[in-house]
């Protein structure tokens, strides 16, 4: 799974892909799923939790889709910074990373 996080996020900190890879190897949502669909799955969870204010979106009571839709850019953003070539759009299915989305 670290390989294809690599390959999915060429300039994603040594410490953040650790902490993804762990985080998804230890997710029952993403147990079984391909590596490369774990790396991107559990990439993305751990962006939107982390850097984002999806967290706090949900405690302030907005629902999934919503929080999701505020955080759409700095998601994105997060992760161009790693190198990733994909966009998150607002109709990316749920990630199954085993947690609260």
């Amino acid at each position: 799974m670290a390989a294809a996080l690599a390959r999915l996020a060429p300039r994603v900190p040594d410490f953040e892909a650790e902490a993804i890879v762990d985080r998804a190897l230890a997710s029952t949502g993403l147990r079984g799923a391909a590596p490369e669909t774990a790396a991107w799955l559990g990439m993305v969870a751990y962006a939107r939790h982390v850097f984002t204010d999806y967290d706090s979106l949900l405690e302030e009571g907005y629902d999934q889709d919503s929080a999701r839709h505020f955080v759409l850019d700095d998601l994105n953003a997060v992760l161009a910074e790693w190198g990733v070539r994909r966009q998150i759009g607002e109709d990316e299915p749920d990630s199954s990373d085993g947690e609260p989305a």
